[in-house]
């Protein structure tokens, strides 16, 4: 019989069985339960439906008010009451809510309570972010989080995987975001459609945590059940600073069976943007012409750590925001903003004319904080530019890193970060 993948070794571990193949269906133990505030009032309903009274533990439940929050109207307020009355009532220990919140992706982490070997589920698709600390995590529907809050458990169908072996080192102005924005472009949206994403290769060590967070986070984008990395030194000093629970290091086998194995340069990819409507729509710099823009939104789970406001502080640092351009800027977590704070980008923000906004997912699935209208055109940080995603279906986005959308917003057009710089 063939090895497992990584992604076969943690569910195979979880189904409590020595092997899965693909194809299989299992019923594995959870160690963590997400859900938000769109999300979890669903859920929360169907698990008063089915006759549930308690969850299955009190510290492997977390959910995050960060869609529509702070409340962006009456309906917005009205769901967070209700999640902060089911908390109270089964007395979850990991319920995040105003100044004690932030994006949920970005705050699992900070707050050390996902780690690696975990099996991880969301109703919410961009759960897989927390492949990029070697954990098996994916998006669900409200009813397999109700019936999980309450059991500890979920089924699931082993998938195949596809191999991404990375080499070299990303030049200048590349990050994560362009990297995966280049494997969606390469592959399509549906390329890795129910499939596991497995990056490995010498090339990881020029990627940060937080570049491999935006990856895993984008792996849905490419139509996946998960994206996943190995684990590594950065990965162990990342788990540690967090304070997360000892991780469980799974490999994949020798053997292990792949769809398809890639090889990507790191060095040979350039600052990428996704062009309306598909995520897969990718260009680079040679391709586009004089695009202008009306907004920039720099924040979301896939680009609003730390990490990507110190390069959109450097690049906006002593200028100033073109006219008419609104540039937006979202922490994804208060410690981040604070953060941000004490060190100065805050001010850098708001001396360029940008506005710094509150932790919160807003903009990103056009909630609030930064609505498009009819034929207004943003670049954004953040991880889809569907039709209408970001507000009126006559609007558009175009994703991009934290540099391109920095450069962009002192221009008025979208704009490779040399031109500022």
């Amino acid at each position: 019989m063939a090895g497992m993948t990584l992604t076969q070794k943690i569910l195979a571990s979880h189904a409590g069985k020595d092997t899965v193949k693909t194809g299989e269906l299992i019923l594995a133990g959870v160690d963590m339960v997400l859900g938000n505030d769109i999300t979890s009032p669903v859920a929360i309903k169907e698990f008063g439906r089915l006759g549930f009274e308690k969850v299955f533990d009190k510290t492997k439940v977390a959910l995050v008010m960060d869609h529509f929050t702070p409340n962006k109207d009456i309906k917005a307020a009205a769901q967070c009451k209700l999640c902060r009355e089911f908390a109270d009532n089964k007395e979850i220990s990991n319920y995040f809510e105003g100044g004690n919140a932030g994006v949920e992706h970005a705050l699992l982490p900070e707050r050390g309570l996902v780690t690696a070997g975990d099996l991880i589920i969301g109703a919410d698709s961009h759960t897989c972010t927390y492949g990029a600390l070697t954990a098996f995590s994916t998006g669900v529907g409200s009813t397999d989080m109700a019936s999980a809050m309450a059991t500890g458990k979920a089924w699931f169908k082993v998938p195949p995987a596809i191999k991404f072996v990375l080499k070299g080192k990303p030049g200048k102005w590349v990050s994560g975001k362009d990297v995966i924005l280049h494997i969606i472009g390469m592959i399509g949206v549906d390329g890795a459609l129910y499939k596991s994403m497995e990056f490995t290769g010498e090339g990881l060590s020029g990627l940060s945590v937080s570049d491999r967070l935006c990856m895993a986070n984008m792996a849905i984008e490419a139509g996946a059940k998960n994206g996943i990395f190995d684990f590594d030194e950065k990965t162990a000093e990342f788990l540690k600073e967090t304070g997360a629970k000892t991780p469980v290091i799974y490999k994949a086998d020798d053997d292990a069976e792949y769809e398809k194995v890639y090889e990507i340069d790191l060095a040979a990819i350039t600052p990428t943007v996704a062009f309306p409507h598909l995520p897969e729509n990718t260009k680079t710099f040679d391709e586009i012409g004089k695009i202008k823009i009306d907004q920039v939104v720099i924040g979301s789970c896939t680009n609003g750590r730390y990490e990507d406001l110190e390069i959109a502080a450097g690049i906006l640092k002593g200028k100033k925001v073109a006219k008419n351009v609104r540039a937006i800027i979202i922490p994804a977590t208060q410690k981040i903003y604070l953060k941000a704070l004490e060190n100065g980008l805050l001010k850098t923000f708001i001396e360029a004319g940008a506005i710094v906004s509150a932790p919160t997912c807003g903009p990103c699935l056009g909630g609030h904080m930064g609505i498009l209208a009819k034929g207004e055109r943003a670049v954004a940080t953040t991880n889809r530019n569907f039709v209408g995603r970001m507000g009126d279906p006559g609007s558009e986005v175009y994703l991009a890193s934290p540099a391109v959308a920095a450069a962009s917003a002192l221009t008025g057009r979208i704009s490779h970060p040399s031109e500022v710089m």
